[in-house]
């Protein structure tokens, strides 16, 4: 950690001084009330400075945007907000959502069928947008990570008053035909329940083992640890199952990314195992004037040899579009 803060004072010309005294990433959790919903976020950096807000992956806590990295986009001079989706982590349900079976609904996906899900992405979108009200927040920008990139994309196309730019890391535009992944690989993402911890936290190290570059050799010790972390914090299975449907209920958005007029990057990785780097290109070239940039061997997890080229790819696009400014960008 250390060594980016480092890294990045040398890049970009950040006082470390005033990152270490503003951008403390054990900065409080904290709670608001969003009628059927309890979300839990944290902010970190200075509310009078412009807001970032940070949406994570399918079945991702907000822990899983890792420190350093929050403590670097804060130091940019944004006000970082990373949140629990609904589902997962330690937001929790004030009205139960509407029940569903995965199975069913899978095959139901697989034969060409209608997916039924509790609730759509474009629920979730408004989840963030809702979240953004309770801060006071009227302007953002949103940067999100795989199902986290999906929400942002309709977070623009709700509120594109409000959306000043968009950040989307190993996401899609949802479209017909693109490369899927393995059967494999699927069977290990919808694999949630589990009778005991210990099976819990096997199956997550299998799963990101299966999500991890092949640059990469991991260290099977260090994934149990970081599924253990994430299973004491909270196990959701059924929240889980209920965003993969949203997922699978999700229609392709390239009519909605055609609609947008906002500045936007795209990044992904050649390496990506879960949404092949044709879901980057495909996404980039459907948003008008985005900027695309491909990391060489990134897969789709956050893992350490490949912070400082996410960094030096997210940090100046940020800087660039951190202004007032970045309205007038749009077209």
């Amino acid at each position: 950690m250390r060594a980016l803060l480092i890294f990045l004072v040398v890049l970009f010309h950040v006082p470390a001084a005033l990152a270490d005294a503003s951008c403390n990433a054990q900065a409080v959790v904290q709670r608001a009330e969003l009628g059927e919903l309890s979300l839990v976020y944290q902010s970190v950096g200075k509310p009078s400075d412009p807001t970032l807000l940070l949406v994570m992956g399918l079945g991702g806590q907000l822990i899983h945007w890792p420190d350093d990295v929050v403590e670097a986009l804060c130091s940019q001079g944004f006000r970082v907000v990373r949140y629990d989706n609904r589902d997962v982590g330690l937001s929790r349900w004030n009205r139960a959502p509407e029940s569903a079976n995965l199975t069913v609904e899978v095959l139901r996906y697989r034969i060409g069928l209608p997916v039924a899900a509790p609730y759509t992405l474009t629920d979730m979108a408004d989840d963030g947008l809702r979240l953004m009200d309770a801060l006071g927040v009227d302007s953002f920008h949103v940067l999100g990570v795989s199902m986290g990139g999906m929400i942002a994309q309709h977070m623009a196309a709700l509120a594109p008053q409000r959306v000043q730019s968009m950040t989307l890391v190993m996401s899609s535009s949802g479209a017909a035909g693109l490369p899927a992944p393995s059967p494999a690989l699927v069977d290990l993402l919808a694999r949630r329940s589990a009778p005991t911890r210990a099976v819990a936290l096997e199956q997550q190290a299998d799963l990101l083992a299966a999500l991890g570059s092949p640059q990469v050799t991991d260290d099977r010790a260090a994934l149990l640890q970081q599924a253990a972390t994430a299973y004491d914090r909270a196990f959701n299975p059924e929240g889980a199952k209920r965003q993969i449907m949203a997922i699978l209920a999700e229609p392709s958005r390239v009519e909605l990314l055609n609609r947008l007029r906002l500045p936007s990057l795209v990044i992904h990785g050649t390496a990506d195992p879960l949404l092949p780097v044709m879901h980057g290109v495909h996404l980039a070239a459907h948003l008008r004037g985005s900027q695309l940039r491909l990391i060489p061997g990134l897969a789709h997890r956050f893992q350490e040899p490949f912070k400082a080229p996410l960094l030096a790819a997210v940090l100046p696009y940020l800087k660039a579009h951190r202004g007032e400014g970045a309205r007038l960008a749009r077209l």
